[in-house]
Order: C-alpha cells, then sequence, then structure tokens
C-alpha cells in the first residue's frame, strides 16, 4: 500500500509549552482518516506540522519536499475561512490548480468543473465569494483544495458551520475520494459522521495519540470519557453505525507511562 504521510516522533512547541509529543503516524492511499479529540488537543497543530508550515523536531515526509512538489502532494483546508480578494467562486476554484504551472489550459478547465460540480456549485459559479455565507464559502475553499488534484487532502474542520445536507455530502466525498485511491485526513468534531464515514480515526489528547483505528475500536466508553468528558449512545443498524452523545462526564486524568512506545497505541 502505497503511503501519503509518514510522520516520525513529531513534536511541537508553542510558546514554550508541547502542543505535539513524538507523533508517530502513516496515512495510506485508499484511507479517509479522521483526527478527532477535544478542543486544544492538537489537531490544528498536527495538521500544520505534518506540512512543514510550523518548527518541529522529528520528521515529516511532506516537510522534506520542496514547496513545489509539496504543493502536487497534499492539498490543505485551513480552518481559517477568510478570503481577502473579491473574485468569482469560479476563479477562487482555479487557484487550486496554481500547484500544476505545467498544465494545459483545458486540464485546468475541467479539473475546475470537476471540482465545482462535486460541490454543487454551479449555480454560484460567477457569484463574488465575499457575498456568501460562511457555509458556501466553506464548500468553495474545499472545491479549490479538491482542483489541485493531489494523492492527498488535508482539511482542518472542513464541516463545521455547514448545514446537515452539506456535510453529508462532504462527508461521502471525502470517503469517495479515498476509494478511488486517493487519501484524506481531516480533523472532525462531529464524532457521529466520523464513526459513519472515516476508515479510522485517530484520537489526540494533549498532543498524543492515545487510539488508532477502526472507529468502533476508538469512540470507546473509556476514550470518550477520558478524552471527551462524555457519554454516549453508539449502535449498529442498516446504515451503518450510530452515534449519540447523552451526558458530560468528569473525566478522569489522563496518564500516559514514560514506558509506553512512541508508536500510536491502539486499544480498545
Amino acid at each position: 500500500m502505497v503511503n501519503r504521510l509518514t510522520l516520525s516522533r513529531l513534536s511541537c512547541l508553542q510558546d514554550g509549552a508541547a502542543v505535539l509529543e513524538g507523533i508517530d503516524l502513516t496515512i495510506s492511499a485508499g484511507e479517509f482518516v479522521g483526527l478527532v479529540g477535544r478542543n486544544g488537543a492538537g489537531k490544528t497543530s498536527l495538521l500544520r506540522a505534518a506540512q512543514g508550515l510550523v518548527p518541529v523536531s522529528g520528521w515529516s515526509s511532506l516537510s522534506e519536499l520542496p514547496p513545489h512538489e509539496r504543493a502536487r502532494a497534499v492539498a490543505f483546508m485551513p480552518q481559517d475561512r477568510e478570503i481577502a480578494w473579491p473574485m468569482s467562486v469560479e476563479n477562487l476554484v482555479a487557484l487550486g490548480r496554481i500547484a500544476h504551472p505545467d498544465a494545459a489550459a483545458d486540464a485546468d478547465r475541467r479539473a475546475t468543473d470537476r471540482a465545482i460540480a462535486a460541490l454543487r456549485l454551479e449555480v454560484l459559479r460567477h457569484r463574488n465569494v465575499l457575498g456568501l455565507s460562511g457555509g458556501e464559502r466553506a464548500r468553495v475553499l474545499i472545491a479549490r483544495a479538491l482542483a489541485q488534484e493531489t494523492p492527498l487532502l488535508v482539511a482542518d474542520e472542513p464541516i463545521a458551520g455547514l448545514d446537515p445536507a452539506a456535510q453529508i455530502e462532504v462527508m461521502r466525498l471525502f470517503a469517495g475520494l479515498a476509494r478511488q485511491g486517493r487519501a484524506v485526513l481531516a480533523s472532525l468534531h462531529d464524532l457521529g459522521l466520523a464513526m459513519r464515514h472515516c476508515t479510522r480515526l485517530v484520537l489526540l489528547d494533549h498532543g498524543r495519540i492515545v487510539a488508532d483505528g477502526a472507529p468502533q475500536a476508538v469512540l470507546t466508553r473509556r476514550h470518550l470519557a477520558q478524552s471527551f468528558g462524555i457519554t454516549a449512545q453508539i449502535t449498529e443498524g442498516e446504515q451503518g453505525w450510530l452515534f449519540q452523545p447523552l451526558d458530560t462526564v468528569t473525566p478522569e486524568p489522563l496518564t500516559i507511562s514514560a514506558s509506553l512506545p512512541s508508536s500510536p497505541v491502539r486499544n480498545g
């Protein structure tokens, strides 16, 4: 299986405090990996550190690439959805093609059209992006990343602020990309959608990976209580896994033994 991202003992300091510690992670072709954890667990830091966007120690297969090669290896949708200049939806989506300066104009146009169609943006194609709602802007930025046509797509909270139908469509789109042989790594807060659509979940807590595996093996009662401070009802029905948060709990303090290996802990 072809690896799209490999991290080895990746650590990151922010204002002198460790926000990531000893991250070992591999994302392979065909995977839709959901990065989950509380606010402040280190999800955004991991996504940025993996791409060499912040100073780190350790090793990332992406950060070693020259910028022009990295732009063809990974497309990134950051959490910040600010758009600075007035332009049409079509032109903003087409900016994803900057990563392919040698591509023919026809290829750029077809890639742009595919991305617009995938996010159902045809009716907005000629609208000024500054006049769009927050959810519409999010879909446009996902389309821009999609037009980049990279083996790996990294997205930071891509479905935040979208209406329920749009959230489901984006998750189905990402799962479809994985089935086509690409890979997706996305930070997510909706654990129900993560459980239904991701092939794998990685749970971060205090900058460390505490669980990595199939969604039902990661979202256990103990992990939900310890890392999220909640209880939930989880059932498997005819249409897949169903996840319903029920209540908050006081989590037990997270303890990670110094004798544990640096590789992700896969436990249930």
